[in-house]
């Protein structure tokens, strides 16, 4: 508990997320929803890192209003980011302890929330935490899709641009359906990408992305080794090609030195027995 007191009054305690409620008893509706939201967190999380000044959060509660608290009204966001926070491990997020409320909130869409996400959910992200912008999506029906920005207190609806995509101003990246397989699932999800049209990777993504460039550098360094190997195979053949010559040119010499000899014997055994040659 955090304790505010005044100079004639007793103290006023508001409490910490040490104090509040991290957990309840719903539950996901579908193994999808929970991949979504996994899908979200998962892929942000990197890019925060790199920022070192970001939080995301997914199915956690936010705590906005004291009388949120009394009223035990908990729920949460299915997925959210806030920038310009420390990072840390929290139970859940509490406004008054961290000093803002999430930057962008997403909610995804089921038969039995859809109605309640789009309206009072709605409400409360426009009229009390002021979320700056608010995103839904159905990952069962994926042209339910939409996304608001706050203008003047109140949402105004965000239109996609030329590559149908939302782009979230707050955090400079654009939201963008994508078919593809996720954990075994084969649909279409939504996921994070650059403004430049980069997909923020996942974890599996990443990993062959590391073993696909470890997997070049050894195809490298193979071919290396094998263009060294046949380097010193071509020097070495051309050492024995040099030391052949050098042998031919020897006997070639011991053979002209024999002859001469040969010669010289001759001509020796020649003026012996009286007949001259001239050279």
């Amino acid at each position: 508990m955090i304790a505010l007191t005044e100079s004639s009054n007793p103290p006023i305690y508001i409490p910490t997320q040490d104090d509040l409620p991290s957990d309840d008893d719903d539950k996901m509706e579908t193994s999808r929803h929970k991949y979504q939201m996994d899908l979200l967190l998962e892929t942000i999380y990197p890019w925060l890192e790199k920022r070192q000044n970001g939080y995301a959060g997914g199915n956690m509660f936010i705590y906005f209003s004291l009388s949120q608290v009394k009223n035990k009204d908990y729920k949460g966001p299915d997925f959210f980011c806030v920038l310009d926070v420390e990072q840390k491990e929290r139970k859940s997020w509490v406004v008054w302890e961290e000093g803002k409320a999430p930057d962008v909130v997403i909610e995804l869409l089921s038969d039995s929330t859809a109605s309640y996400d789009k309206n009072d959910k709605k409400s409360i992200y426009q009229n009390k935490m002021r979320v700056p912008e608010y995103f839904w999506y159905d990952p069962f029906t994926p042209d339910d899709w939409a996304g608001f920005s706050l203008v003047k207190g109140v949402y105004q609806p965000l239109k996609l641009d030329e590559f149908d995509r939302y782009i979230s101003e707050q955090l400079q990246l654009a939201l963008v359906r994508w078919q593809g397989v996720y954990r075994g699932i084969d649909t279409i999800w939504l996921r994070w990408q650059t403004l430049e049209g980069d997909l923020l990777p996942t974890d599996k993504e990443i990993s062959e992305v590391e073993k696909q460039r470890a997997d070049e550098a050894q195809q490298l360094a193979e071919a290396e080794k094998q263009r060294a190997e046949e380097a010193q195979q071509l020097a070495e053949a051309e050492k024995k090609r040099a030391e052949e010559a050098q042998q031919l040119a020897e006997t070639e010499k011991q053979r002209a030195e024999s002859a001469l000899s040969e010669i010289a014997k001759l001509k020796e055994l020649l003026k012996n027995s009286g007949i001259e040659i001239s050279d």
